[in-house]
């Protein structure tokens, strides 16, 4: 038999056996599966104080100011901000870092629309910069597409996994650049011992369902620079500086300036409060289960696992598995859902440039300042903006990891696997 006539008969003869499992393994959410009455309680607390609005009420709010002292606590930064939402947040931490018309911030072409879109309500420029096998940024290409006018780099850490910050961070130094980690997929994620978001300027988490934690929504900024945090809290809140963040300042630093209102209500904190105490748990679930899968794969030939330049920070979320081409990675995916065991292309992000919208510069108005000005106008996306960053996408696959998954999930999951590739 030909090589291609055999090749194309793998998945009709794997099918032809009994699938490993023979009903498909769940792939929900992962912070919900730890609500319990810890979740309860605070959210009864939240009510019985009829002080929803997080700053005065009937009585005294205390659920999202807890959660932003313990958010910070846990991340090792001085200052938290909680908002309403992860895009929320990038808003917020672009304003603290001064963006705004005129500049250009440096975002990876595989991302997610909210990074596009929190840079575009700035008024600022995004230029995409290719990714390398981690699937964040690439230090090298950063430093080709800083330009005078680049303000910002905004550091994705992926699904899970840390970027290069030790390269980045030295090519931002290099330029006078500030550095924004988008750490929206990867809350409580390390790098070299250092929680994911302390690192650069300015960071941000979301708690959408999908994420860690979660409170269904929800977002939060983080820094250890007071001038940023107090420029993120005015402009999360109508340009106010409310008594409590003004205590965690010690004295106001700047006048009074146009906000808006990404306020967290006392419910979110609530919850989110219960789920932060939850997190290492979470953390330690999702590191022991991926680990098992990693460890009974790595002497399969020719297995190639997405790269990281910390395993050690990683959470583990997603193996992510890297093929020689789109072909063998669909075949993969189809290979692993015949076996009833959920595998896909990367979701939750996507090679962002050659999103029609964005390849059209659209905008909220026509008149919008980023594509007004030459540089504005010159910039081009869509296919081919990033050929590097679309044929690593192209080739990957990821296989969801559950925090809890049982050891025969787990076994499922490995025999799955080596099935397929064999």
């Amino acid at each position: 038999m030909k090589r291609r006539v055999f090749l194309a008969a793998v998945p009709a003869l794997a099918a032809a056996r009994p699938p490993v499992r023979a009903t498909r393994l769940s792939t929900s959410y992962p912070g919900t599966q730890f609500y319990d009455q810890q979740e309860q309680n605070e959210v009864l607390g939240a009510l019985e104080s009829r002080s929803l609005f997080r700053w005065y009420g009937p009585g005294t709010p205390k659920k999202v100011a807890r959660f932003e002292q313990e958010l910070a606590r846990f991340m090792g930064v001085k200052h938290a901000l909680a908002v309403t939402s992860g895009t929320a947040a990038l808003h917020c931490a672009l304003t603290a870092l001064g963006v705004g018309p005129g500049d250009e911030v440096i975002l990876p072409a595989w991302a997610w629309y909210s990074c596009y879109n929190a840079i575009l309500l700035t008024g600022a420029l995004p230029v995409f910069g290719e990714v390398d096998e981690s699937f964040a940024l690439d230090a090298a290409d950063v430093e080709k597409k800083i330009t005078p006018r680049t303000k910002a780099i905004m550091v994705l850490h992926l699904a899970g996994c840390p970027a290069d910050m030790d390269r980045l961070m030295a090519v931002a130094r290099q330029h006078n650049v500030r550095v924004l980690e988008d750490s929206a997929q990867s809350v409580g994620g390390q790098y070299k011992g250092k929680r994911l978001g302390s690192i650069g300027d300015i960071g941000i988490y979301s708690f959408q369902i999908s994420k860690t934690i979660t409170a269904g929504e929800g977002g939060a900024v983080v820094t250890n620079d007071p001038l940023l945090f107090e420029r993120a809290a005015r402009f999360h809140d109508l340009g106010i500086l409310r008594p409590g963040h003004q205590e965690a300042l010690g004295k106001a630093g700047m006048p009074f300036f146009l906000g808006t209102n990404y306020r967290m209500n006392e419910m979110t904190g609530a919850v989110m409060g219960a789920q932060l105490r939850k997190l290492e748990t979470i953390l330690g679930a999702f590191r022991r289960n991926s680990r098992y899968v990693k460890e009974r794969i790595r002497d399969l030939p020719g297995l190639r696992l997405r790269s990281s330049p910390d395993p050690d920070g990683e959470i583990g979320v997603t193996l992510y598995l890297l093929f020689p081409s789109r072909e063998q990675r669909d075949r993969f995916v189809a290979g692993m859902r015949a076996e009833n065991v959920p595998a896909s292309p990367p979701s939750g992000s996507l090679v962002l440039p050659a999103a029609p919208y964005i390849e059209q510069k659209v905008a909220p108005h026509p008149e919008w300042p980023s594509f007004r000005s030459e540089r504005g106008r010159a910039i081009r996306y869509g296919a081919g903006c990033c050929p590097r960053t679309e044929e690593i996408f192209s080739r990957a696959a990821g296989v969801h990891i559950g925090p809890k998954y049982s050891e025969g999930d787990l076994t499922d999951i490995v025999e799955a696997i080596r099935k397929v590739h064999g």
